[in-house]
């Protein structure tokens, strides 16, 4: 088998891949990114502006089809009539877990992996966050601390362009932003009212969303069409099929090759270092094999820990598929803002407000570590109300002409501690569509992430009161780990080879010109949306990556 040689190898194309891919061909590297999904085409595949009658099932997608390929995917609201194709086939890439500890594992395989249909919420981490697992003993201490990352964070805020608002808290460093969006009325009440009620400490303030609020680096602003999972047209949120891929092969040095199933990297066990990896073609199952002084695995979390755990490389640490963490979601509260009722919202904003961590900032909680912080937003309820109004006909129709009351809702995202019992392992039994190994998932939730979500319902519920708000309720739901989309961990970043997988510059400790920047090196989860993080490490990593290559020491 003929074996083409690059000076770098990225397997994924999504949000960290497409970093890789860029910061790598501008520093000069011959630079291969292969992609196990197919190519996309905005002006085909986004359908953003398609109403749901001009759909063939007006927006619900073939029901027995979706059940029947895609049984985990569908339970992303994302996966519909719309946006289904990108999202995964189940059948087609299976994994396991035990029926009574379920995980939702949600996967895109494109060109642009999810980055086409992320959250685009955009959070920087704190030393209260990087200096977690040290201070309570859960983890192992993360070998950086914010000033490492501060400046790559302000490298890859400059070019995806985040729209924000500088609030000054130390638990949430502020980052380089665009104008924020404008908090609606009923929001606005509620963050003067939080603010004269808990002071400094419960601030409300307008999620920071990588879409942008004004021209930025050749992308157009925000039309508020509201619905970015189905891809946008005028790539006015960040994705790398818009931006960092396309800054890749502006250098001439980009090759992109999808439709190629990566199934292992090749390692030389004498000289301690890889020397590419073999896949499969997708399409025809020709079997694959390129060469490279340096491999970059941002293949999403799981899917990069399968590699290295299908990889002859040795994992001296025993980490390698431990400490797998997710985001709890699902503690909060709604209730009804009274007044305002002359007010509209024109367009569809696709943010909503955020309420960063307050618990165990300064003061240790009794009941559990770490923290959360709240989403969500106000809104007047729109003429959907009608399917349990009472009433019929012309009257009930007049009743639905003008908007409902405003309703505001807090929902909690909280940390998960990590365990090396929530793991991941090769499966025996079952493979994928392509021969190759799949995973077997175990990951639960434990007493303290439960203890969490208990006292998001009751801090919400809190907030709510101070704000003057009616009918309020409370909810605390049982979502299962995968389902919030943020799975990390597995290939843990750490200062001891001893106790992790990677060093503090993302390399293999065992593979040294192997450097995984996806979700997989997380050491622990904070409450944040991590997206942000994993781009500032990935183009971390490959600054480091070139200059060592030049060093002639990888």
């Amino acid at each position: 088998m003929a074996v083409k040689s690059y000076d770098a190898i990225v397997v994924g194309s999504g949000i960290t891949g497409g970093w890789a891919a860029k910061e790598l061909t501008e520093r000069g590297l011959r630079t291969l990114v292969l992609e196990a999904g197919g190519p996309i085409d905005p002006a085909k595949d986004y359908v953003e502006h398609v109403p749901p009658w001009q759909l063939h099932f007006r927006g619900w997608g073939d029901r027995k089809k979706i059940a029947r390929e895609q049984p985990i995917q569908k339970h992303c609201y994302a996966c519909d009539e719309w946006s289904g194709k990108f999202f995964v086939n189940d059948i087609e890439n299976p994994y396991t877990f035990d029926a009574a500890q379920p995980f939702h594992w949600i996967r895109g395989r494109q060109v642009g992996g999810r980055s086409i249909m992320w959250g685009r919420q955009v959070y920087r981490w704190s030393d209260l966050d990087f200096e977690a697992n040290l201070k309570d003993g859960h983890g192992t201490d993360w070998p950086i601390r914010y000033a490492d990352i501060a400046p790559w964070y302000s490298y890859v805020e400059r070019f995806i362009g985040i729209s924000g608002e500088r609030l000054g808290l130390a638990q949430l460093p502020d980052g380089e932003f665009l104008p924020p969006m404008p908090l609606n009325c009923a929001e606005v009440h509620v963050r003067d009212r939080l603010r004269g009620a808990f002071g400094g400490e419960r601030v409300l303030t307008i999620g920071r969303c990588a879409i942008l609020t004004q021209f930025h680096n050749g992308r157009a602003a925000c039309h508020y069409c509201g619905t970015c999972e189905r891809g946008c047209i005028t790539h006015s949120y960040f994705n790398s099929l818009a931006s960092t891929l396309p800054a890749g092969r502006k250098t001439g040095r980009l090759t992109l090759r999808p439709h190629s199933v990566v199934r292992e990297v090749v390692y030389d066990a004498q000289r301690g270092r890889a020397t590419g990896v073999r896949a499969v073609d997708a399409l025809s199952g020709e079997e694959l094999e390129f060469g490279a002084r340096v491999v970059f695995l941002c293949a999403s979390a799981l899917e990069s820990t399968r590699l290295l755990l299908l990889s002859k490389f040795a994992d001296a640490s025993g980490q390698l598929g431990r400490n797998l963490m997710d985001h709890t979601m699902g503690g909060g509260a709604g209730g009804t803002i009274p007044g305002y009722e002359d007010q509209w919202v024109y367009g569809n904003r696709p943010n909503g407000i955020y309420l960063p961590r307050f618990r165990n900032v300064k003061a240790q909680h009794p009941d559990f570590l770490r923290g959360y912080c709240f989403q969500g937003g106000a809104a007047r309820s729109d003429w959907g109300r009608g399917n349990s109004m009472e009433g019929f006909g012309a009257g009930l129709k007049m009743a639905l002409r003008t908007p409902g009351p405003w309703r505001m809702s807090f929902y909690g995202f909280g940390e998960c501690l990590p365990n090396p019992e929530n793991r991941v392992e090769l499966d025996s039994q079952v493979k994928d569509k392509w021969g190759i190994p799949a995973l077997r998932i175990q990951c639960v939730w434990r007493e303290n992430e439960r203890k969490m979500l208990q006292d998001m319902a009751v801090t919400a519920a809190e907030m709510l009161e101070a704000s003057g708000a009616t009918d309020i309720s409370t909810f605390v739901q049982d979502n299962p780990p995968g389902l919030t989309i943020h799975e990390m961990g597995t290939a843990r970043m750490g200062r001891d080879p001893a106790t992790s997988v990677l060093n503090a510059n993302n390399q293999c400790h065992d593979a040294p010109n192997v450097f995984v920047t996806d979700g997989a090196c997380m050491a622990s989860s904070a409450n944040q949306n991590p997206s942000i993080t994993y781009m500032a490490l990935t183009a971390r990593a490959a600054a480091f990556a070139v200059d060592q290559l030049k060093r002639g020491e990888l």
